[in-house]
């Protein structure tokens, strides 16, 4: 048993819970930023091994986060549509000005980091912003690390079957057991929030949710472990202890976030 994640994890869940119950949309949207500025450093350490990434344009991007609730929301849309073609504008611009010595392999690189960590990070943030947006984020939340948890565990104790070389350590008992546990942690989340907070979601949906928005986030998480077998790095950093980076922490929710404001507008 990992200690030293788990007391990491025991100490770091307060602050996360603290932030996102007291906090106003505008201060979550300055912690996303930081979350994001964060991530990406340690992506771009990371891919640094291998090309040489347009590192100002995305620490400039992850300010953007901070401007959703300050936006109109009648400009919103057109922004956040534009923003992809102006980023690759923007990347494509310094090949140009550089006279290649910026390459097509150090866009694309930085596109995808930018894409990946910054775009997807805003999905939380209009989450948070959404009607019920406080109760709404939770279910985020405990898809991503609920999954982790059970599976963490489940995995540790039971886990015979390895699922992929891209993460050794996990088992097909273990991602069961995970998505699972996070559906059973959103259920009991929901009788809560329907019974104390003036909601009245449906169960059946609830569990719906939890079962996609569980198996997209271990895609993730497998997806962010890729990167590090290509570049052969076992953390994106030792930010947190006994789980590595910020973007090790934070991988499952990344893909999720998209997917669940999707669902949560239907909801």
């Amino acid at each position: 048993m990992d200690v030293k994640r788990i007391t990491s994890g025991l100490l770091g869940l307060p602050l996360v819970v603290i932030i996102f119950l007291i906090g106003n949309k505008y201060i979550v949207d300055v912690l996303l930023t930081i979350v994001a500025i964060l991530a990406i450093d340690e992506y771009f350490r990371a891919v640094s091994k291998i090309c040489n990434p347009i590192k100002w344009v995305g620490y400039l991007s992850c300010l953007s986060i901070s401007l959703i609730h300050i936006i109109p929301q009648q400009n919103l849309n057109i922004i956040v549509t534009l923003s992809v073609p102006t980023m690759l504008l923007i990347l494509f611009s310094n090949i140009i000005a550089t006279d290649m010595k910026i390459t097509f392999k150090d866009v694309a690189y930085t596109f995808l980091g930018i894409f990946y960590i910054v775009f997807f990070i805003m999905f939380i943030a209009f989450i948070n912003g959404m009607k019920n947006g406080k109760i709404l984020v939770w279910y985020a939340i405990l898809a991503a690390w609920g999954t982790d948890i059970c599976a963490y565990f489940i995995g540790m104790y039971f886990g015979k079957h390895k699922f992929s070389k891209i993460s050794p350590k996990k088992t097909i008992e273990g991602c069961i057991a995970g998505t699972i546990g996070s559906v059973i942690l959103m259920l009991i989340y929901t009788y809560f929030a329907n019974t104390y907070w003036g909601v009245s979601y449906n169960y059946q949906y609830i569990a719906m949710i939890g079962v996609i928005l569980s198996l997209i986030g271990q895609i993730g998480d497998f997806s962010a472990s890729s990167i590090k077998r290509y570049v052969d790095i076992k953390d994106y950093s030792n930010l947190i202890p006994g789980h590595g980076g910020m973007l090790d922490r934070i991988d499952s929710l990344l893909f999720l976030a998209p997917f669940a404001y999707a669902l949560f507008t239907l909801m």
